[in-house]
């Protein structure tokens, strides 16, 4: 997860909208928004995402 992202996810959880945990809320939020990269990561990236909002830790993924 890089720094566009995290700053992404942060400005959706401003809002208060959403349940960070709705990804498809969250990621209506950010496309409305404009946030585009994030609408994709979390298609792309749901686990790391959970893993994030759960415990704050943006660490990658390990196979």
């Amino acid at each position: 997860m890089n720094d566009t992202i995290r700053k992404q996810i942060m400005t959706v959880r401003a809002t208060g909208e959403t349940n960070m945990l709705d990804t498809r809320m969250v990621q209506v939020v950010a496309n409305r928004m404009g946030l585009y990269e994030l609408v994709v990561y979390l298609e792309e990236h749901q686990k790391e995402y959970a893993n994030f909002i759960l415990t704050g830790s943006a660490g990658e993924e390990k196979s």
